[in-house]
């Protein structure tokens, strides 16, 4: 049985992945701020073979209560075997160009609050000597354009945050996955117009899953978006300013 942490559990992807592992019998603590909407998923995950499922309500851009938090988790487990940062928001790029408080809203969402709770979360299981930390981050870190760049400059900080995290936790036995995630069709996707290389949260969770499972570092899914990486991110600047985006 493994001590599964999932951190933003009311979001699709995040809910998918719980239900692949709650029918390998497994121990769930969830945080969130809903918390009419984590029981829903704790009846559901228990449900589905759930050992037991916990859960903790918090703000997770209150930086402040992380250390409380993270000490609430380990206090319930007593030790942890994956840990799932799912949480963050689109937010809006062009109010975010002249409104401080929604660029710091998605800076905070989508870095700020990860990179703290991942901080924390790596000394809990450096003294424990195991465990596994998958984060969600996006191709969108990987060239910053136009019609996303706030959000893509949270995701890249956050990727890179995640390899140097890695980097510091493989002596003691602790692993760090970096999750790059193309188009999902999900709830905060819902006004894109979706196309052949939109992915459904399930595919996306069994791809989460198995990843973890392999100790993958670093993985795109669905598979292809490497290649497509590959080809946006070798186009010369010169070309790539004058595209719209």
């Amino acid at each position: 049985m493994k001590k599964i942490v999932i951190i933003g559990a009311t979001s699709y992807i995040a809910q998918d992945v719980a239900k692949i592992y709650a029918a390998e019998k497994n121990e769930f603590v969830l945080v969130g701020r809903n918390r009419q909407h984590l029981e829903v998923i704790s009846q559901d995950l228990k449900v589905r073979g759930a050992s037991q499922v916990h859960i903790l309500t918090e703000d997770l851009n209150q930086i402040s209560e992380h250390a409380k938090l993270v000490d609430a988790i380990w206090s319930q487990l007593q030790n942890v075997d994956i840990v799932l940062l799912a949480h963050g928001i689109l937010g809006d790029q062009r109010k975010a160009e002249t409104d401080a408080n929604e660029f710091l809203s998605i800076i905070n969402s989508n870095f700020v609050s990860h990179a703290s709770l991942m901080n924390l979360i790596a000394e809990k299981m450096k003294t424990q000597k195991k465990g596994t930390i998958a984060v969600i981050s996006s191709v969108a870190g990987e060239r910053g354009k136009q019609s996303n760049y706030i959000y893509g400059a949270a995701k890249a900080a956050k990727s890179v945050f995640s390899d140097g995290l890695r980097n510091r936790l493989f002596p003691y036995g602790v692993h760090v996955l970096t999750l790059k995630l193309g188009f999902v069709d999900t709830p905060m996707t819902k006004s894109f117009k979706k196309g052949p290389i939109w992915a459904k949260s399930p595919t996306v969770a069994k791809g989460i899953v198995h990843a973890i499972a392999k100790k993958k570092d670093s993985v795109y899914l669905p598979f292809f978006w490497r290649y497509i990486m590959m080809i946006i991110t070798s186009i010369p600047e010169r070309i790539f300013k004058k595209l719209s985006l």
